[in-house]
């Protein structure tokens, strides 16, 4: 399993809105070597955990489908929102043991709560997959 990191070129907060995760879950879905667990979008960045179907498949491939496909569906639902671009690269990490994809996990959903934006993670809106069982 891998910890993703894609950011927002100039860390401009256009990610935590409706139309962007509108966008990463169509993103998501569109994958086919891929199983994404769990993602979750901050103002200028989103988290993602997710494994390949096969272990010899390339971590950039999914970082550049998904920022692909999530500013192909911003573009098309919103103009205004669309004045953005992805930094380049990403960050990544391969997680090693189940307790490893756990802790990031924990990392990812109080990540808001960190930033000041939400008192307790549960009311974030701007996250896919798992929201209150272990991953």
């Amino acid at each position: 399993m891998y910890f993703l990191t894609l950011c927002v070129k100039d860390r401009r907060a256009v990610l935590a809105n409706e139309t962007a995760v509108a966008a990463l879950r169509t993103a998501v879905a569109r994958l086919e070597h891929w199983w994404v667990y769990a993602a979750i979008l901050m103002p200028d960045h989103v988290h993602v955990l997710a494994a390949p179907d096969d272990r010899e498949a390339a971590v950039g491939n999914l970082s550049g489908a998904l920022k692909w496909w999530m500013r192909m569906e911003v573009c098309r639902a919103s103009a205004p929102l669309a004045q953005w671009e992805w930094q380049p690269g990403s960050f990544d990490r391969l997680l090693r043991s189940e307790e490893s994809a756990q802790a990031k996990w924990e990392y990812m959903r109080e990540n808001p709560v960190r930033a000041g934006l939400v008192r307790q993670w549960e009311d974030w809106p701007y996250s896919i997959g798992f929201r209150e069982r272990q991953l």
